[in-house]
């Protein structure tokens, strides 16, 4: 079973596309890309193990990073170019969105919410940075160096003239409405273009 933003994901993009996911971790969006909807799905992963496990199981991942390896794909690869909870986790967050956007026609974008109400109430009552659910570990050991709001994100695209075609919001495992969507969405995903 697939986590609610990527099954999202994958019940928007085209059957038959072609698609790179980047940071594909363990591989299952490619999967259910493939065998559901009929896909060409690529990956590209920076952790070796997950890399070794998708060749395993019959993906074609490559090792790499996004901050710099997604320089070495051609204009318009591909249909859709996915970055699932990694954009927190890369160094030039804007830089990696753009590269999404000249690779793929449109690109999807997933990340966990650093406004959501109860990340606030944790700084606020607790005066530490929070563990839950999507954001797992202490801030130490944590992956993420950007820490993003939906706001955040939404002036970003504005700024550099990226379209939002859709986007969703989750809480929990339930999507939910737009409707102060920084304050009450644990996660994002966004659909871009050009």
């Amino acid at each position: 079973m697939l986590r609610p933003d990527l099954a999202l994901i994958a019940g928007h993009v085209a059957p038959g596309s072609r698609v790179l996911d980047v940071g594909c971790g363990d591989g299952a969006l490619m999967a259910v890309l493939q065998e559901e909807r009929g896909c060409d799905a690529r990956g590209m992963e920076l952790d070796p193990h997950d890399v070794a496990g998708c060749v395993g199981r019959g993906l074609s991942v490559i090792q790499g990073d996004a901050d710099t390896d997604l320089a070495f794909y051609p204009d318009a690869s591909f249909d859709y170019a996915i970055l699932s909870q990694t954009l927190q986790t890369t160094r030039r967050p804007d830089l990696v969105v753009e590269a999404l956007l000249r690779i793929g026609g449109h690109a999807f974008v997933s990340f966990p919410n650093f406004a959501h109400w109860r990340v606030r109430a944790s700084l606020m009552w607790n005066g530490r940075m929070p563990v839950t659910r999507l954001l797992p570990v202490a801030w130490y050991e944590t992956p993420n160096i950007h820490h993003a709001s939906i706001a955040d994100f939404r002036a970003l695209v504005a700024a550099r003239g990226i379209v939002v075609e859709e986007c969703w919001f989750l809480s929990g495992d339930r999507q939910t409405s737009s409707a102060a969507a920084n304050f009450r969405a644990e996660h994002a995903v966004f659909l871009l273009r050009r």
